[in-house]
């Protein structure tokens, strides 16, 4: 694991926060072999978020609510992130491959132009609990080869963010995807979207500021705690979902009433503004090219 420390003032005066602009609490939803979980990106609230296509949380003690998992199913066109709090994720494909992520891990799969994958959750002392995303593909790249980026939390960089004025630790970052803005990568490489995957920790109330593109669409999304974004310090609760605005700084701060700290995960990509066909596991440009996944798959013809 690599850690570097970052104190929380290095960012210019004169850059813009990025503030809220809207609030999404998620609905109740199932998915796969009926798997209960809360779906926010792809809900009737907000339908997309372009790149991000879809967002769902899961968690649950109680095996009934998960144990059929995600049976094998087909994707075409964009790509599936994983990414473990807690309990495990057993996954295998069409390509051959097979692994499980485990808790605090991360996986960035590329469909590309094919995969036939099952996936099937397991508690770790109880618990299970996790988010994925899915995130388009350029239409120059739908067809591309799949493709698996896996790390386990050991290999995903760390770095310590401190308070200038007091040297204490005030907080931690977990770069999956993205630069910080201190030298620091994230342990994913994706050059479609450029996306940025953290999940910050904040142990006190002080306000912490952090570079991101201008050009993004970004939201966080705060696991636990309540937090205070941007500078009019609009507050988001756990489990709210929040859509920021235009701004090349994230400012958010832990509530001084939330004693044990707050953790959000904060996700932006460069957007692509193209024309979005979806239906089901496949996402594509136009009606022709999901007619063709269908018959693809129908066919066998996906990798």
């Amino acid at each position: 694991m690599t850690i570097v420390k970052l104190n929380s003032d290095t960012t210019k005066p004169e850059v813009v926060a990025k503030e809220v602009v809207r609030v999404i609490q998620g609905i109740p939803a199932a998915d796969g072999d009926g798997v209960q979980l809360t779906r926010i990106i792809g809900s009737p609230d907000l339908n997309q978020l372009d790149p991000f296509l879809l967002f769902d949380a899961f968690g649950s003690d109680q095996p009934q609510e998960y144990i059929g998992g995600f049976p094998p199913h087909p994707h075409r066109g964009f790509e599936t992130v994983t990414y473990m709090l807690a309990g495990k994720m057993r996954h295998k494909d069409s390509t051959g491959r097979a692994g499980v992520i485990e808790t605090g891990g991360v996986q960035w799969m590329t469909a590309g132009r094919g995969i036939i994958h099952s996936e099937m959750p397991e508690q770790t002392e109880g618990l299970l609990a996790g988010f994925q995303l899915w995130v388009n593909l350029p239409a120059e790249q739908k067809m591309t080869p799949p493709n698996y980026q896996e790390f386990s939390a050991d290999k995903i960089p760390l770095e310590v963010i401190n308070n200038p004025h007091t040297g204490k630790s005030t907080g931690t970052i977990k770069v999956i995807a993205g630069d910080t803005g201190s030298g620091i990568k994230g342990a994913v490489k994706n050059d479609f979207v450029k996306p940025f995957y953290w999940d910050v920790n904040l142990t006190e109330s002080f306000d912490f500021h952090w570079p991101v593109p201008a050009n993004h669409n970004s939201f966080i999304y705060v696991i636990e705690g309540e937090v205070l974004v941007g500078a009019q310090q609009k507050p988001v609760s756990a489990k709210q979902m929040a859509v920021l605005g235009e701004g090349d700084k994230l400012t958010v701060r832990a509530k001084k009433s939330t004693h044990a700290g707050s953790r959000f995960l904060f996700i932006s990509a460069q957007p692509l503004n193209e024309p979005v066909e979806r239906a089901g596991p496949f996402v594509m440009n136009t009606r022709e090219q999901i007619n063709q996944a269908f018959a693809d798959y129908q066919a066998g013809r996906l990798a």
